[in-house]
């Protein structure tokens, strides 16, 4: 596995790759790598002859008073696991390698981005479509994977690349669990034993919801407000608990079927994020 931290030596390995007609696989991180990441990437390596993994953490896409600070950084483990899952290239710029100090353009999907978690997270989608964007033009993949853990984030850069017509294909691959359910995150080492142990009630909460609008439940605000009180019951502050179509975040009709729960609540000093995706007949 190469290590290189700037636009120009990555651009001369990828123009050799393509030069040789090799199909290119993108994983955009924040690093701090966990199974769901690596799950990622072997879903690359599959459908791709060359995988470039980044890792970047992001400082437009937090707010004020986040944990852009605070983020856990691993480069060192990070490193380990890319290659022992044998990555082609990891991408590991600088800040001042991705922005100018005057940079001046940022790209905004309007609509998806303003709901659920754009609502309490100002500004946090223009970050994320402004550096996927970047990375997209600096990498060039032919696919780029992404984790179905941030359903919102999904749809967001599935829509920017539709509407600014970029030649790449977006992978969506299912969120990896624990064992008791709680969907991987970065951020889940910053629970307590005592919290990590409730965490999973918020991914119960989703199947709960799941469950009753699959035997014929179309009561959809009421399984909303059910599922919030009987997460407060645990400790948790949700932020949202929505029935959405899967394709546009817009609150669900009964007439649907292509549904999403999506979530977020804070346990703690931690803001997890979850969803569920089905079919409903």
């Amino acid at each position: 596995m190469q290590t290189v931290h700037s636009i120009k030596q990555l651009r001369q390995i990828i123009r050799s790759w393509q030069q040789a007609e090799e199909k290119v696989g993108f994983v955009p991180t924040m690093g701090n790598l966990h199974q769901g990441h690596l799950s990622l990437v072997q879903k690359a390596k599959k459908c791709t002859d060359r995988v470039v993994v980044s890792i970047f953490v992001n400082p437009t896409q937090f707010g004020a008073g986040e944990d852009f600070s605070s983020y856990p950084r691993t480069d060192l483990e990070d490193q380990n696991k890319l290659y022992n899952a044998q990555v082609d290239v990891l991408f590991l710029p600088e800040k001042e390698e991705i922005y100018f100090t005057d940079a001046s353009t940022e790209i905004t999907v309007r609509g998806l981005s303003d709901s659920h978690c754009g609502t309490t997270r100002n500004g946090h989608f223009t970050g994320v479509a402004t550096i996927v964007c970047k990375l997209f033009n600096i990498v060039q993949p032919d696919r780029a994977f992404f984790g179905k853990k941030d359903f919102q984030q999904l749809l967001v850069i599935r829509r920017m690349v539709r509407d600014l017509n970029i030649p790449v294909t977006i992978e969506a691959v299912p969120t990896m669990r624990e064992a008791d359910g709680l969907a991987m995150s970065s951020r889940n080492g910053y629970l307590t034993p005592e919290q990590t142990a409730q965490a999973p009630k918020l991914f119960q909460a989703l199947q709960s919801a799941r469950d009753a609008i699959l035997v014929g439940n179309e009561k959809y605000t009421e399984i909303e407000q059910q599922q919030i009180n009987w997460l407060r019951q645990f400790g948790f502050q949700p932020d949202y608990f929505s029935i959405c179509h899967s394709d546009n975040l817009k609150p669900a009709k009964t007439s649907d079927t292509r549904l999403v729960i999506i979530t977020a609540a804070i346990l703690g000093k931690t803001r997890l994020i979850d969803n569920l995706d089905f079919i409903k007949a």
